[in-house]
């Protein structure tokens, strides 16, 4: 079996070097093109690490439970057999409480402590069809405030970066540590101000659940169409189905807020013509317009939509990946030790 570092190096190559070799390397939409590529590398490479890391250990037999002295008390068997059995919470309330998380150690209630991948953080989905009670206002920055400040976030900002650098992607950022900077915090600032348009502000202004409530069941295309159909259909804080303004506004708003703020403006550059020894200028106009804010706005949609496709099959991806570990760790004991 290969060795992690070598496989990792690959998928990299791989990454930065796909977009090129499928769209050319002055196209304009490269670096709309490269997210999604670098997004499942970076997410193989999750499954990968969380699989090797987590390697199943030989369950002990549990401590046989002493004998309980009956013959003090003749009648004690008796009433124990003719006392009635505890009543068992049914599988699917059981599954509704696992959901909801209390309060305390960062958490908020009706929201999830799940991760996509044992890593991303996906606290927004519930794994139930049944509404939860709503979120106050409070609970709503509380839940994005945790996910956007995650410490899985900055790595994986990190990488986004390096993908943007390697494809030198918006070139007015430069390059070097300098232009890496710029790019990290410009990554960093897009994701987060998405995250508070989208699951908190406008949520909180209309009054919308920015939960994803997880079908579970159906054909597999059927489940795809409803994840999808989520970034348009939502739930009110009433309980009734609305259009989901706050996904698609709030997405409008935070790509027009992104372009127009702290992204590259217009600017010079020389180049140098060693042939004929003149420098020529060279001028690279800006992206902040209106083409590139619906550039921006669209792949976010559809990056927060595939993104909904993998959180309605996460959790039966993550019992599949528990059962065989469970049945690998089953196999590996031995009743004779």
């Amino acid at each position: 079996m290969p060795d992690s570092g070598s496989w990792t190096d690959r998928m990299m190559d791989i990454a930065l070097q796909l977009p090129f070799i499928l769209f050319g390397e002055k196209c304009l939409s490269i670096k709309f093109a490269a997210r999604p590529f670098a997004a499942l590398v970076f997410a193989s490479f999750l499954i990968f690490s969380s699989l090797a890391q987590q390697t199943p250990q030989p369950s002990s037999p549990a401590p046989s439970a002493p004998a309980s002295d009956t013959s003090a008390k003749p009648g004690a068997a008796k009433e124990q057999s003719n006392s009635p059995a505890s009543p068992q919470p049914a599988p699917d309330k059981e599954k509704d409480n696992a959901t909801q998380t209390t309060g305390g150690q960062g958490k908020v209630a009706g929201t999830s402590n799940d991760r996509l991948f044992y890593t991303l953080p996906n606290f927004l989905t519930l794994e139930t069809k049944k509404q939860l009670p709503p979120l106050t206002v409070g609970q709503k920055f509380a839940v994005v405030t945790r996910g956007s400040f995650d410490y899985v976030q900055y790595p994986w900002y990190g990488f986004l970066s390096l993908v943007s650098q390697a494809e030198n992607s918006e070139p007015g950022y430069g390059q070097g540590w300098e232009g890496y900077g710029k790019r990290y915090g410009a990554a960093f600032a897009d994701g987060t101000i998405e995250n508070y348009f989208t699951g908190a502000i406008l949520p909180a202004l209309l009054r919308q659940d920015p939960r994803y409530y997880q079908l579970g069941e159906g054909s597999f295309w059927h489940r795809t169409g409803y994840a999808m159909s989520r970034n348009l259909i939502t739930f009110g804080d009433s309980g009734h189905k609305q259009f989901n303004y706050s996904e698609v506004v709030g997405g409008a708003l935070s790509a027009a807020i992104s372009t127009y703020t702290y992204h590259p403006k217009s600017f010079i550059t020389y180049r140098y013509n060693p042939s004929t020894g003149v420098t020529t200028p060279v001028f690279n106009p800006t992206e902040r317009t209106l083409t590139n804010t619906a550039k921006v706005w669209g792949t976010q949609y559809g990056y927060d939509t595939l993104t909904l496709v993998v959180k309605e099959f996460w959790p039966d991806i993550r019992r599949k990946i528990s059962h065989k570990r469970k049945s690998e760790a089953i196999v590996g004991v031995n009743p004779g030790e």
